[in-house]
């Protein structure tokens, strides 16, 4: 008995090779293009030099994490500061409080684009895990929760100022994007 293959048709691109571009799949007219060449980019134009300050700010690295990156980051990088804050200064609330805000700042910069939404959400769980090492703890697993809670009600204010921090950072990056995105857009005048 002979049995034939049934498969289905395949309408994208094959493996190994680039998929064409919008304007062929659509039908559009122009020259032909071989596959696998973009138009060219337009130019950016240069940079301008800018202050020491912002010069010096574009010289540091600049990950781009994702928002379960960001988190990691921002909960490791606390939990890790409490437990200084802890060896090193007899657990400074303060200290800590201090410290939180450039975390805050960092996270919100170096998340990526598509994930800011993330930024002012991980930082306070952030707060939280950093102030386990650097909370009282009256003994056992029930005082250590109790100075914990006690802890979140005292620095309240550093925790809503490098939310707010986060929160902000985050928004004037995505009104930053949607405007180099409408600026895409447009034709250049001529």
């Amino acid at each position: 008995m002979e049995q034939h293959r049934a498969r289905p048709p395949h309408n994208g691109p094959r493996r190994g090779t680039a998929p064409l571009p919008p304007q062929a799949a659509r039908g559009g007219s122009g020259g032909a293009r071989p596959a696998g060449r973009r138009p060219p980019a337009r130019p950016t134009p240069p940079r301008q030099p800018g202050p020491p300050l912002l010069q010096a700010l574009r010289r540091l690295p600049n990950p781009r994490l994702t928002g379960l990156g960001g988190g990691l980051f921002c909960g490791t990088a606390m939990f890790a500061l409490g437990c200084l804050d802890q060896l090193l200064f007899g657990a400074s609330l303060t200290l800590y409080g201090v410290l939180f805000l450039p975390v805050c700042l960092l996270t919100a910069v170096w998340v990526r684009g598509s994930d800011l939404v993330t930024a002012p959400v991980v930082v306070p769980i952030a707060f939280t895990a950093g102030l386990l090492p650097v909370a009282d703890s009256g003994g056992g697993l029930l005082g250590r929760m109790m100075g914990l809670v006690t802890a979140l009600a005292t620095q309240a204010g550093w925790l809503y100022g490098g939310t707010l921090v986060a929160g902000v950072t985050a928004t004037a990056r995505k009104v930053a994007l949607m405007r180099q995105r409408v600026a895409r857009r447009r034709p250049p005048a001529s």
